[in-house]
């Protein structure tokens, strides 16, 4: 594995994590087949990254997993020589798509994949098709049950947003048939705030998903708070680094700006980890100080707070500041072995079996 010399830990948060290992998400291109109005990448220009500048990122980086996501990672010229070159690595190496990048693909490059992501917001064909295009429903199904059958794991992954917060629990039953977990991200106005959940949806979402499925993890942080779950080990820009198709570092996905320079990771290393954007990214509000949930949620997303222009502020959605304490009932699950939980955004769930 990749390693960073003269460094083998790092203390974030006041914690010392020891043997620092980094999951890497790596956005190859933002370029998309589709062009579904609340996705976050850029559609304005296409923007790619070569093999060179990645392997110069795994490189410098100690890297336990990779997930390509941001846009269609298949539409890269270059994907298969990419793909290639992650193959002959020791990390767990995952990918996110709407089925494209997968269909374009060998069923022995299939096998490289610890884990594929579709993305599926809604329980049926037709709102699927007319949210992200036609076909777009037989494709996922068809490339899921493909994977199915070569012995490679597949998980559901949705946006929770204002059209869909209340029906997730149908979309985990979905997932199911694959013998798939639901992933759950909450919608983050990085375009637009359309189909951002107020306040009330954001909970009474939350609410309905746990009523109908067991939880395998939670890391939107006011939820596992309110859950009752310890504080998460790692996380966002504690040991997580995004690599845009702009060959630019954020410490979240959706952080807002457009990212420093690729040459400060590759100068920097593990370092950083202590670069402005992710101390940023791990800032605590002084009004969180006193707060008994301190310390597992540290202010909510920080990403949210920093689209919000409201770094410094608790989440929106955090219901202590309002005088409120609701209370999470959940049923846990076993774990799975799933790179993307250490990602403060995510929550994992798998549907209830129906006689429960």
């Amino acid at each position: 594995m990749s390693s960073h010399p003269g460094q083998s830990s790092a203390t974030f948060l006041g914690t010392t994590v020891p043997e620092t290992t980094v999951a890497l998400g790596i956005g190859l291109t933002n370029e998309c087949n589709l062009a579904c109005s609340f996705c976050y990448r850029d559609p304005s220009r296409t923007d790619r990254l070569t093999l060179d500048q990645v392997r110069s990122v795994v490189e410098r980086l100690p890297v336990r997993s990779v997930n390509l996501g941001t846009g269609e990672n298949g539409m890269h010229p270059d994907f298969r020589a990419i793909l290639r070159y992650l193959r002959t690595l020791p990390i767990k190496l995952t990918i996110t798509s709407n089925g494209h990048s997968v269909a374009v693909l060998e069923d022995a490059d299939l096998s490289a994949f610890h884990d594929i992501e579709f993305s599926l917001d809604y329980p049926n064909q037709a709102e699927q098709d007319a949210q992200r295009g036609e076909g777009n429903w037989a494709l996922i199904h068809q490339q899921a049950e493909r994977c199915l059958r070569l012995g490679v794991p597949v998980t559901i992954i949705a946006v929770m947003m204002k059209a869909n917060h209340l029906r997730l629990a149908q979309v985990a039953r979905v997932a199911k048939r694959f013998d798939a977990p639901l992933r759950v991200n909450v919608y983050q106005s990085v375009r637009s705030d359309l189909y951002a959940l107020t306040y009330d949806e954001y909970w009474e979402g939350f609410r309905r998903l746990f009523a109908e499925t067991d939880v395998i993890a939670i890391g939107e942080p006011l939820v596992r708070a309110m859950a009752g779950l310890p504080p998460l080990r790692g996380g966002c820009a504690v040991s997580t680094v995004r690599v845009t198709p702009r060959a630019t570092t954020q410490p979240c996905v959706y952080w807002p700006g457009s990212g420093e320079p690729l040459s400060g990771l590759i100068s920097a290393g593990l370092n950083i980890l202590g670069s402005p954007p992710f101390e940023q990214a791990r800032t605590l509000p002084d009004a969180c100080l006193p707060c008994e949930f301190r310390d597992s949620c540290h202010g909510g997303c920080a990403g949210r707070r920093r689209l919000q222009g409201a770094l410094l502020q608790p989440d929106y959605y955090c219901p202590i500041i309002r005088g409120e304490r609701p209370t999470l009932a959940i049923q846990m699950a076993a774990t799975r072995d799933l790179p993307k939980l250490s990602s403060s955004c995510t929550t994992v769930v798998i549907a209830r079996d129906p006689d429960r």
